[in-house]
């Protein structure tokens, strides 16, 4: 038995089947988790170390080497890229595709472990993390206060993040920028000297001093004690009055050679928000959650925490939720507006409104079946799942245009009756209607089989096209026939009733056509060959089409950055950076929002000093200028406006979504390779020279920059040991009296602070 015959004569176990598919599809639609783009794991791990002080030079030699030959005997590895800086060390590690990268970041991290003694003593942690497209963060956020810095951060740490934290789905809150409190010792360098104190003495008695240890246990009655000595410093007073030697007879204690100040640590950033000193969170959700639930839910506790706290001011500053709300809003709309067309034009060739209403069922049917299998297949609600339905929302008609007027000729050629025509006329050209079905499921086939980052992306697309299709030819060759049926017994006269007539348009065309067929055929070699020649010179076209792999769009944001010589002060750079404020702020009416981030060389592993200001712009359609154009108009307005900066303006057109496929932002990367770091050098400043004359290339940077300007201490091995010392005890001492050393930490309220 077909399933045609069986659709018609069961017409209600039909439609009790059609109607659970549309509860399960809607159902499935309500759970649907939205995000921007399907869920992307690329094989690559990234492997980071900390040494802290340790200028590139040393970061290269002692560590990143070591880590690159240990991770090299990692089976499967691809490709290994380093970057060696101040203090840091990050190496990518690719593999193959198609590699469990679960399994490899293990094997990874387990290697590393065996082999961590090779590292020198003071390299922190090493920490191995996969890529994932769910840890970048869902909304950046920024929050002011004209309150005292450090008081600003401690709300922040102990009261704003915790709130941000217990939000469900949210799995990290990372403040940035903030004023860390230090209890700080300056010790006054006459006063020691005329003391004969050596440093590492004053630093012994304060660690000394400040210790809570076991002092183990006794016995006493039926009970077991155990002892502990807690010596902790508790205020400041406690700290100045430590003893910390003695001279002729007398104590000395640390408030007569040093001022003990509650103040916080070096600044290597400044953050402003809005003009305001400022703090930056960034919060990122769980994987498997839902992006824009999340990022709403961020936003609704934004809005508590600014009536909790009002001397504090938190702004979104970068929201994906809203990003990904608009674009999939766009493309819903695109398979709204197809469907509607597709009907349009169905009426209007059908001129019947019964017969167009039976075809038309096949969008929807079919549209919210693909959802139930979105949703058990472990899909989300994203642009390529949504693109390939507004892709295949035109052709879910094909089959059930043809099976519905082949029902119609049965009737009215053949005079069979309403289900013999029903039936008949479905198993007569189903063997058509799924040969052309299936012919446009193998198009899309190939696309679940491509490798990289474009088959993560196609997957989802092509199945979402291929399972749509395949509902619509259930669609056709089942309920179609059941409503045909139905349609051929309520007579001619009610058929006649739904006829809409389009005067003689229709037979103009078919007149019009018929001729057009006719001059064909009697000029069958002409026309052929002017089809040739048209195709022909269709592939001279082929050189002069641009290529991208993601179409520009427009992201609302600007970034604007000003660069300054390598080892510039933090002073100098935020004073130039306020100027460059003044300039940008006055160019862009149409900000809603500001940060700026004011950072030291090394920051990041930057090698120049900067400052950058990130300006969120009203949406679009709410402003005359685009991202690009008011970047445009910034460039010309601050070009030398902004003595010792080197300014550079981008206009996001794309990448937000590079920074979560590909982890990075470049449009084009040149590599030059070699051994001898002076000529790499030069090449590249001759191949960035080239490169500044290309049309369309605005900024050209180079990874590799002077470092940072040091000066170099010899130390006279022989002269050390005649004085007992070593060379050890010698570069202590001076980072001691040069940079600080940490001499312990303060418990206060349940924090720790240096």
């Amino acid at each position: 038995m077909s399933l045609a015959r069986a659709s018609v004569n069961r017409p209600v176990f039909t439609l009790m089947v059609t109607l659970a598919v549309i509860v399960l599809g809607v159902a499935a639609l309500s759970r649907l988790r939205i995000d921007l783009l399907p869920s992307v794991e690329l094989p690559t791990v990234s492997v980071r170390a900390n040494y802290e002080g340790a200028d590139p030079v040393v970061m290269e030699r002692l560590v990143t080497r070591i880590l690159e030959e240990i991770v090299g005997t990692v089976p499967g590895v691809v490709e290994m890229t380093s970057q060696s800086y101040e203090g840091n060390s990050r190496i990518r590690v690719s593999f193959a595709w198609g590699t469990d990268i679960d399994a490899a970041a293990l094997d990874v991290r387990a290697t590393i472990e065996d082999e961590i003694s090779e590292l020198p003593d003071e390299v922190g942690s090493v920490r191995v993390s996969k890529f994932d497209i769910d840890s970048f963060p869902v909304v950046i956020l920024g929050i002011s206060s004209r309150l005292d810095p450090v008081e600003l951060t401690e709300i922040v740490e102990n009261q704003i993040r915790y709130r941000f934290s217990r939000i469900p789905g949210v799995a990290q809150v990372d403040p940035w920028g903030g004023f860390n409190r230090e209890v700080r010792i300056e010790l006054d360098p006459a006063r020691i000297n005329a003391l004969g104190l050596p440093l590492d003495d004053i630093l012994s008695a304060i660690r000394d001093a400040n210790l809570d240890l076991p002092a183990g246990k006794i016995e006493h009655g039926r009970y077991q004690l155990t002892l502990r000595a807690p010596a902790e410093f508790s205020n400041l007073d406690e700290i100045r009055d430590t003893v910390i030697g003695r001279s002729e007879g007398a104590l000395i204690t640390l408030r007569q050679v040093a001022v003990v100040r509650d103040t916080y640590e070096k600044l290597s950033r400044i953050i402003r928000v809005n003009g305001e000193q400022g703090v930056r969170v960034a919060i990122r959700k769980q994987a498997g959650d839902n992006t824009v639930e999340v990022a709403k839910r961020v936003l609704d506790e934004v809005e508590k925490i600014n009536a909790a706290f009002p001397q504090i001011r938190v702004i979104p500053v970068i929201n994906q939720g809203n990003f990904i709300e608009r674009a999939i809003a766009n493309v819903a709309r695109s398979v709204l507006y197809g469907g509607s067309l597709a009907i349009l034009v169905l009426l209007f060739f059908l001129r019947d409104l019964r017969s167009t209403a039976v075809i038309s069922l096949a969008i929807p049917i079919s549209v919210v079946a693909t959802f139930a299998l979105l949703f058990f297949g472990g899909f989300t609600l994203n642009l390529m799942t949504l693109g390939g339905l507004a892709l295949g929302v035109g052709m879910m008609v094909d089959s059930s245009v043809v099976v519905l007027e082949n029902i119609f000729r049965r009737r009215q050629e053949h005079g069979d009756g309403a289900v013999e025509a029903a039936v008949n006329g479905a198993r007569e050209v189903a063997s058509a209607v799924v040969a052309g079905t299936v012919t446009t499921l193998v198009i899309f086939l190939p696309l679940v089989f491509v490798e990289g980052v474009s088959g993560v992306l196609f997957k989802e697309f092509a199945y979402v096209i291929m399972f749509s299709l395949l509902c619509s030819l259930l669609v056709s060759l089942s309920l179609v026939p059941v409503m045909g049926s139905r349609l051929l017994g309520a007579g001619q006269d009610a058929r006649e009733r739904g006829k809409i007539s389009s005067g003689g348009l229709l037979s103009a065309m078919e007149d019009a056509y018929r001729d057009l067929l006719g001059a064909v055929l009697r000029w069958r070699i002409p026309v052929v060959t002017l089809g040739g020649a048209l195709f022909a010179s269709s592939l001279l076209l082929v050189p002069y089409l641009g290529t991208e792999f993601i179409p520009p769009s427009d992201e609302g944001e600007v970034r604007v950055t000003g660069e300054m010589e390598v080892g510039t002060r933090l002073d100098l750079i935020d004073r130039q950076t306020r100027r460059l404020e003044e300039l940008v702020y006055a160019a862009v009416p149409e900000t809603v929002s500001s940060v700026v981030s004011v950072m030291t060389s090394g920051t990041w592993g930057r090698s120049a000093a900067s400052g950058e200001i990130r300006l969120s712009l009203t949406p679009a359609a709410q402003r005359e200028r685009s991202n690009v154009e008011i970047a445009q108009d910034l460039r010309r307005r601050l070009d030398g406006q902004v003595p010792g900066m080197k300014i550079r303006v981008r206009a996001p057109q794309g990448q937000f979504l590079l920074e979560r496929i590909l982890s990075s932002v470049e449009g084009v990367t040149v590599e030059v390779r070699g051994y001898d770091m002076d000529t790499l050098d030069a090449l590249a400043k001759r191949v960035s020279e080239s490169l500044d004359d290309v049309a369309g290339v605005t900024d050209v940077m180079l990874s590799r920059s002077a470092g940072i300007p040091q000066q170099e201490i010899q130390v006279d091995r022989q002269k050390v040991a005649d004085l007992g010392l070593s060379v050890r005890d010698v570069t202590e001492v001076i980072e001691t009296a040069v940079a600080g050393s940490t001499a312990g930490e303060d418990s206060v309220e349940g924090n720790s602070y240096r």
